[in-house]
């Protein structure tokens, strides 16, 4: 009786936070991370790049988490190893092959992250009925943010702090390291014995692996061969190419001294600047587009969220040229951006929902979440090296020349005129925003 009436409180916001933790540490933390040990911007992107993969091949092994075991087994299972390749970094990072060493437990962490995301989702519906989903959704999303605020915020600060405290760089990450290994401990303790055990997670489905094989090829080709695929996935893979080169050089240009191009700030005002001030405008550019984009539809907006998630970016091109030394124009141009980010990504949602609409929707939801991975992962990682032959100014400029494709692509896209006027359900295996 225990376990059917445990309320939803208990465990949503925790595992939420949970999910969202670990993306933002090997997406944005490693990234600062790298920057403060010395890594060029060619290898930091490179390298950290590759890290999107689990999240791009995650349709591929997803199927085989609904029969081997049970979601609430991946989650705790997941949750543990998470929390021991946070310890991993923790470990490695004083020593003299700590770059090896902590993208393996990076890729650790990644794959641990990607199934765990999969088996969360399945278990939030699995363990709640329709009412409690609709009810709970702003909730998760909500902590989901916070884990953000937490990760590119609150940890960012901390690292900051201790390498002013003990003037040691790689002792001050061990040690915030160290701190995110102890929490995800706790959480995979304190999941353990309150997350509860709904009787449709059996993990024992009546397919057997070859007919769960058999089905996801008949699901892959359902999608491939739907009308207009290769414009849908040449609009996935372009609609953010401008963002996901910015993104991965917007820590080091604040962080790279001013002499070449950066700003020379410190590892606590990035942490500042980016966990709260650029957090709060991406969520309120976020909620702001749910809502106008609910009462005129996706059609409607599709000009102008893609012009929001472009122009924008134009804020670091003036703070690379004009380099100012006011903080408070470095958070004002940082919230622009992140604030359009945040607008033009809710298009992105919805279309994405919109093409994956029919016969196995959340397979092929799943699979336009691996193409927008893919997406970030691609221009990503060759941005270190563009970022460095061109210097700041003229790769900010660059970039404004990649918002082009995007803008010259959407009068091709066909959209139903009705679609996002009422609220859309998010299928399983959602993705958030990684910035």
């Amino acid at each position: 009786m225990k376990k059917l009436t445990r309320s939803p409180w208990s465990w949503i916001p925790t595992l939420y936070f949970a999910e969202g933790l670990p993306y933002v540490a090997v997406m944005t933390v490693s990234v600062i991370m790298y920057k403060r040990f010395g890594l060029s911007n060619t290898d930091i992107a490179l390298y950290t790049s590759w890290l999107y993969l689990p999240w791009v091949i995650k349709p591929f092994w997803s199927p085989f988490i609904d029969i081997l075991k049970t979601k609430r087994w991946w989650i705790i299972a997941m949750q543990l190893l998470i929390g021991a390749g946070l310890a991993g970094i923790a470990f490695t990072l004083p020593t003299p092959f700590y770059l090896q060493a902590s993208l393996a437990f990076f890729w650790l962490m990644a794959f641990s992250s990607a199934t765990h995301d999969i088996a969360a989702d399945g278990f939030y519906m699995l363990a709640l009925d329709d009412s409690q989903q609709s009810f709970f959704v702003g909730i998760r999303s909500t902590f989901y943010r916070l884990a953000m605020i937490t990760g590119q915020g609150l940890l960012i600060i901390l690292a900051g702090f201790f390498e002013k405290s003990t003037g040691n760089i790689p002792l001050a990450w061990s040690i915030t390291f160290f701190v995110m290994a102890g929490l995800f401990i706790a959480f995979m303790v304190y999941h353990r014995f309150v997350l509860p055990r709904p009787a449709e997670d059996s993990g024992k489905e009546v397919h057997t692996p070859k007919r769960v094989l058999i089905e996801f090829g008949k699901t892959f080709k359902s999608f491939f061969t739907k009308k207009g695929i290769g414009l849908a996935i040449l609009f996935i893979l372009i609609y953010r190419l401008a963002e996901a080169m910015l993104v991965k050089m917007a820590s080091p240009f604040l962080l790279d001294a001013r002499e070449i191009g950066g700003l020379g700030l410190s590892t606590q005002q990035v942490g500042l600047v980016y966990g709260t001030v650029g957090v709060i405008a991406l969520t309120l550019g976020g909620i702001i587009g749910g809502v106008v984009a609910s009462r005129n539809g996706l059609k409607y907006w599709l000009w102008p969220m893609a012009l929001a998630i472009t122009l924008p970016n134009a804020a670091y091109l003036l703070l690379s040229h004009y380099q100012p030394d006011n903080f408070l124009w470095v958070n004002v141009a940082v919230a622009i951006e992140q604030f359009g980010y945040g607008f033009g990504f809710t298009a992105y949602m919805l279309y994405l929902i919109y093409f994956s609409q029919g016969d196995h929707k959340t397979a092929h939801y799943s699979i336009c979440t691996g193409f927008m991975a893919l997406g970030m992962m691609l221009p990503g990682m060759a941005a270190g090296w563009i970022q460095e032959q061109l210097g700041y100014n003229h790769f900010f400029i660059l970039i404004m020349l990649f918002t082009i494709p995007t803008l010259v692509l959407i009068p091709f896209m066909k959209v139903d005129r009705e679609f996002g006027k009422k609220k859309q359900s998010l299928p399983a295996g959602k993705a958030e925003p990684e910035k």
